[in-house]
């Protein structure tokens, strides 16, 4: 049978053949349909059509099923549960659940927030997988729309919209130092700062472009070194002047694993958001809400804590 022909059919009455043999009564039947006796027997009666068969005789009081009728009884227990739980209410166990996650993400966030987040998720959720790739800020939506990402945690450079997001945090800027630089005991002023030369890293997440926002109309840093990875920088960070500007959060992790100084800018500079992005097919599946909710937890109360823990609250 075609899915056009049991669309034009009245399923409902196959649960009413359940509830029928269940009761053994058209009466009992009916409280339970909500029904009046009536319309239950006209009920049966459209049961007897439909599939060709008595369905039941009359025994006393009592409504014996045929044969027909529950062999056809039997037959509807699998689809019949299975349509009881796809319309149940969701609840979600994430000790049980078995999905593979893919977030979209940036160098940064990965070697910054999400190793401190992830423990969290394998202890409340130990048989998902996670699948980390690279974020695109020129596909974002594409990649959250058509390529199966289901987040992304990032810096917006543009509105997001239609897609969702929520801010985790808002993330200041600092210079990494060695201990042996000309600076590290003193104040940096912004000549110092434009004097010096510089160390730009890819993983700083769009930093460098804010940079030049803030320095507008100022003269160029001397850039000695653009790399995707801040292990080139630290190579020569002792053997010259360098500055490393990064987001807060790296400067943390990397001023206490190879004994730099922190420095703050000197000038101004707007903190910018780091936000949960996804897209409006997942707003509402509880396996989703599960994910962002801890990793909202998780890392919101990272930001927050380095930056007090750095004095920069």
């Amino acid at each position: 049978m075609e899915l056009e022909e049991i669309y034009r059919r009245d399923l409902n009455l196959l649960v009413a053949l359940r509830v029928l043999i269940e009761e053994c009564s058209v009466s009992k039947a009916a409280t339970r349909l909500n029904l009046s006796q009536s319309a239950m027997s006209r009920v049966l009666g459209r049961l007897r059509s439909l599939l060709n068969d008595p369905l039941f005789t009359r025994q006393g009081q009592h409504l014996i099923p045929t044969e027909k009728a529950l062999e056809i009884d039997a037959q509807l227990g699998v689809p019949l549960e299975s349509l009881r739980q796809l319309l149940a209410p969701a609840e979600f166990d994430p000790h049980s659940c078995e999905q593979t996650f893919t977030i979209a993400t940036t160098d940064y966030a990965m070697q910054t927030i999400l190793p401190f987040a992830i423990p969290r998720l394998y202890q409340e959720a130990p048989l998902v997988s996670l699948n980390f790739i690279p974020l695109h800020h020129d596909r974002l939506a594409d990649q959250l729309t058509y390529e199966g990402a289901d987040l992304a945690i990032c810096r917006p450079i543009g509105a997001v919209e239609p897609l969702r997001s929520e801010v985790i945090g808002r993330v200041g800027v600092f210079c990494l130092l060695s201990k042996h630089h000309p600076l590290a005991d003193k104040e940096m002023t912004l000549d110092d700062y434009l004097s010096y030369p510089h160390a730009m890293i890819a993983i700083s997440d769009g930093v460098k472009a804010l940079i030049e926002q803030a320095l507008v109309d100022l003269p160029q840093r001397r850039m000695v070194l653009r790399a995707y990875h801040l292990e080139a920088a630290l190579a020569i960070v002792d053997t010259m002047p360098l500055i490393i500007t990064v987001p807060a959060d790296l400067a943390y992790l990397v001023s206490e694993r190879y004994d730099l100084v922190v420095k703050p800018l000197p000038f101004h500079f707007t903190p910018f958001d780091y936000s949960l992005i996804w897209h409006p097919r997942c707003e509402h599946s509880p396996a989703q809400e599960w994910i962002r909710g801890v990793l909202r937890e998780e890392c919101s109360r990272l930001i927050a804590k380095r930056i007090e823990d750095m004095g920069l609250d």
